[in-house]
């Protein structure tokens, strides 16, 4: 394997527990709902929460994660040419959408629940029944969740195109034979010159005139 793979990999991987990391630990942070008090019918107090940041840090992991992996990749439609089994090409075509869509919902549920997270607010509802923000139970953790998928995804259709690639690479091309050095020579008669026929100046002559 060659080190620019193993080195994106390894970059990719770090990233993508990264994410996941504090998205699990955003989700431990977060504010729960016996936490939050109730001042008046109209004002909730919030303690303080890490959720915030450790929701962002997640986010941008997995975003860098995920260009650092398109843009070793490059554009895995350009990719495909007849050296590229069906099967390979399929896998990594697969890889590649799951990652993408992971990648969003997991991308958009971090930077909500990290907003909600600091949304410090109440509603009016049911006719008078008051209410105060708080993220639900599971938001980060999922988030968490689809970040590794999309990493691992990603990494998997990476290496597939780049051995597809390799194999290509090293396919045993027929070179050119050079000729022999020694041998015959060009230009030179085969078998050896016979001596010529001698005629006589007669008979030469009677052939000529006839």
């Amino acid at each position: 394997m060659e080190r620019k793979v193993i080195i994106v990999c390894c970059v990719v991987g770090f990233l993508g527990l990264l994410s996941a990391a504090t998205g699990f630990a955003a989700e431990a942070k977060r504010i729960k709902g016996d936490q939050v008090e109730l001042l008046s019918p109209t004002e909730c107090i919030y303690p303080r929460s890490p959720a915030l940041g450790l929701g962002l840090t997640a986010a941008v992991s997995l975003m860098i994660a995920q260009i650092i992996i398109n843009i070793a990749t490059g554009c895995i439609c350009c990719r495909k040419g007849p050296h590229q089994s069906n099967s390979s090409w399929t896998l990594a075509l697969i890889c590649f959408v799951a990652s993408w869509f992971s990648f969003v919902i997991a991308f958009l549920l971090l930077l909500t629940g990290a907003a909600l997270n600091e949304q410090h607010g109440e509603d009016n509802l049911y006719f008078g029944n008051y209410y105060c923000y708080v993220v639900k139970p599971g938001v980060f953790a999922g988030a968490a969740v689809l970040s590794l998928i999309s990493v691992i995804l990603g990494i998997i259709y990476y290496l597939t195109l780049t051995a597809t690639k390799n194999r290509s690479n090293n396919t045993w091309a027929p070179s050119s034979v050079p000729f022999p050095q020694g041998g015959i020579a060009m230009g030179q008669p085969q078998f050896p010159p016979q001596d010529p026929m001698f005629v006589h100046e007669d008979t030469y002559m009677r052939r000529q005139f006839t």
